[in-house]
């Protein structure tokens, strides 16, 4: 086998976010019309809402310039009064959010512990109540879901989103879906985005991940939930002015780049099933649902932290998943040559570290 160390291009495994815009997002870009979207004004802002209004099956849309500000925002409209944000314990909101929750919009968190990113029922049912306040307990504001989970790739069940659903609804709470990666949850399933985003009040999807916008996200909900939405947008300081710029490309990504999503799942699996011939303990290929690999590296000697190092000494950057796990996300810029590359690479570790740094 040839030594690989420092040979070829980067392969950056850290997230679908580093896409870069296509060739057709900038010819779009010069041609799009434009206006003042904090007004109301910007023509290819209003076409891109109403896209992803009708791509969700929702009355009406907002585009934001991300899709942290989409979960902040969708919060603070649907809370009326104080309360607590459910959610599973290991989602995006709770975890990389930066407390938003509490420090913006004064709810309390309450974590509920799950698996793949889907909540426990019985804990749900535990903590979950009607809003507002009691003499001794702080009501339901928001039930929250996340699909994909943002670090394993899982993709809820639509069984698992109408039982989550059926109680929060006859709490009289709403719920709010955090589908930064919608459409890859779609592709999993096998069904259209509406058929998932049905199961929410509200629900957001990023245009800068896997679909390759530069920037911007989408929130969509009911034509009232969007009017409060616009007000707190302005809030939160994510009004934009000649916005089109920016929507031709989200528009782009809608038209060209959902489709091409299933290409990042099959490289997920051929990853997968790459590492498991490497070492069945990496990695459980049936654990692979959509375009993330998390490679179980604690039967080595060595932390995430430090295989990340040797991985990138070798041109493959990658995040870690926990103190003893990498994720790696595949996209556009990621194809069959580069998946075998990365795959040569754990091979030539695994062949050439010592046995006590790399034990297998």
């Amino acid at each position: 086998m040839q030594k690989l160390t420092a040979v070829g291009p980067l392969i950056d495994l850290r997230s679908d976010t580093v896409t870069r815009p296509t060739p057709s997002m900038f010819d779009r870009m010069a041609s799009a019309e434009l206006g003042d979207d904090g007004r109301g004004d910007d023509p290819t802002v209003k076409e891109l809402e109403r896209v992803a209004a009708a791509l969700l099956g929702k009355e009406a849309a907002l585009f934001l310039p991300s899709g942290t500000m989409s979960n902040h925002v969708a919060i603070l409209s649907h809370s009326f009064s104080r309360g607590e944000v459910i959610g599973e314990a290991s989602s995006h909101i709770f975890r990389s959010e930066m407390g938003g929750l509490s420090l913006l919009a004064g709810l309390y968190p309450r974590p509920i512990p799950g698996r793949a990113g889907a909540m426990d029922l019985e804990e749900l049912d535990a903590w979950l109540r009607p809003p507002g306040l009691t003499s001794h307990a702080l009501g339901t504001a928001v039930v929250c879901m996340e699909t994909t989970h943002s670090v394993g790739g899982a993709v809820l069940s639509l069984d698992h989103m109408r039982d989550v659903c059926t109680r929060s609804w006859q709490a009289g709470v709403p719920v709010h879906l955090d589908g930064a990666r919608l459409f890859n949850a779609a592709i999993g399933l096998g069904v259209p985005a509406s058929a998932i985003a049905a199961f929410a009040d509200s629900a957001t999807f990023c245009l800068s991940k896997g679909l390759s916008a530069p920037v911007g996200s989408v929130l969509a909900g009911s034509c009232s939930f969007i009017e409060r939405a616009r007000g707190f947008r302005k809030m939160l300081g994510g009004n934009l002015r000649q916005a089109g710029l920016l929507a031709a490309c989200g528009l782009v990504a809608l038209e060209e780049s959902i489709e091409r999503l299933a290409d990042d799942h099959l490289n997920a699996r051929r990853l997968a099933d790459g590492l498991h011939r490497i070492d069945p303990h990496l990695v459980s290929p049936a654990d692979v649902a959509t375009n993330m690999v998390v490679v179980n590296v604690g039967r080595s000697a060595a932390g995430a932290e430090q295989w990340i190092r040797v991985l990138s000494d070798y041109g493959v950057l990658t995040t870690p998943a926990s103190t003893d796990r990498l994720r790696l996300v595949v996209h556009r810029h990621v194809d069959v040559a580069s998946i075998d590359r990365v795959l040569n690479v754990f091979a030539e570790i695994y062949l050439t570290r010592p046995a006590t740094l790399f034990a297998v």
